[in-house]
């Protein structure tokens, strides 16, 4: 940090020469004090303006750019996520909510939604209490289908497109948590009650978040990929009518 602050300082100072030997090679040639200051006067007189277009368009401009070239990767990345855990372990978690009849209705997503029905559902998601009955959760199938997954997440987690979005990256943070307590138990058949619980409350954890980045990954597919928007509408685990067929 040290050395790059001197190097700015050098390159100011060798500018600064630059520009007083240009002006000075100016007067050499022409002998004309006077019209060198009216060009700088001129010069100084445009350099707020300069600094206006520079720093807050051209710069806003760009940083928009770079912000939406970031969030497209950063999609591209949880859309992989889906398609290879994400929709299946939704699905698998969701399967033991007692409750789910509360809110299935909700998350029946069709080509009709607007960005309104969106942010309608999602606050109605905050309000709800979401619940995992683990006597409804195959403990062994689970861990084999995280365990099977296990590097394709440890390749999410250290990407650095995810360090701008932070709740999905606490989605990833507690679907490897939950992959570690499972993994770090050989006989899940004979667990006492309170580490049930235990993994259970983990499981919520991963449902509260998974469901929550879901519904906005449905936005984004809505608003930028219909043909992936489509088949993410036929293969929606709240929709018992969905179906990959396209009828």
């Amino acid at each position: 940090m040290k050395s790059k602050k001197i190097w700015q300082i050098k390159l100011g100072l060798v500018l600064i020469v630059l520009t007083a030997a240009i002006y000075y090679l100016h007067f050499i040639i022409f002998h004309d004090v006077h019209h060198i200051f009216i060009y700088l006067l001129g010069d100084i007189a445009f350099l707020p303006l300069e600094v206006l277009i520079v720093t807050l368009i051209i710069h806003r401009v760009l940083s928009h750019k770079e912000k939406q070239v970031k969030l497209e990767k950063l999609n591209m990345v949880i859309g992989a996520f889906f398609s290879e855990l994400g929709f299946k372990l939704l699905s698998y978690i969701s399967d033991s909510d007692p409750n789910l009849d509360r809110i299935k209705s909700y998350l029946v997503i069709d080509g009709d939604w607007d960005n309104e029905k969106f942010i309608k559902v999602e606050r109605i998601l905050k309000s709800y209490n979401y619940e995992v009955d683990r006597t409804k959760i195959d403990w062994v199938l689970l861990r084999g289908l995280l365990k099977e997954r296990r590097d394709f997440l440890l390749r999410l987690i250290e990407n650095p497109v995810l360090l701008e979005h932070e709740s999905f990256t606490e989605l990833l943070r507690s679907v490897f948590h939950i992959t570690e307590e499972l993994e770090n138990r050989e006989d899940l058949s004979s667990l006492p009650e309170s580490d049930l619980d235990h993994i259970a409350a983990d499981l919520k954890r991963v449902y509260t978040n998974i469901i929550s980045q879901w519904l906005k990954y449905m936005l984004h597919l809505k608003d930028n990929f219909p043909y992936l928007f489509s088949l993410a509408m036929r293969s929606n685990p709240f929709d018992d009518n969905s179906s990959f067929i396209v009828s």
